[in-house]
């Protein structure tokens, strides 16, 4: 089984945090990548995941989140 870590991602439900500006750029600040996520950033990872690719990728976690977690 794997599974899917998505950090900050422009989605509704971020929506607040994108909107109060000294959050969203303290966010942005501490992500490598400069931006926020996009839904499609996690769904070709999780396309991935479900993919022949990674046939032999088994009990991972995959970050995805343009650094934050490293940052």
């Amino acid at each position: 089984m794997n599974a899917v870590a998505p950090g900050w991602i422009a989605t509704p439900m971020s929506r607040r945090a994108r909107d109060d500006e000294e959050r969203y750029a303290r966010i942005t600040a501490r992500i490598p990548l400069g931006r926020w996520g996009a839904a499609d950033d996690v769904a070709r990872a999780i396309g991935f995941l479900v993919s022949d690719d990674a046939s032999y990728v088994t009990g991972t976690i995959l970050n995805v989140d343009g650094g934050y977690s490293v940052g």
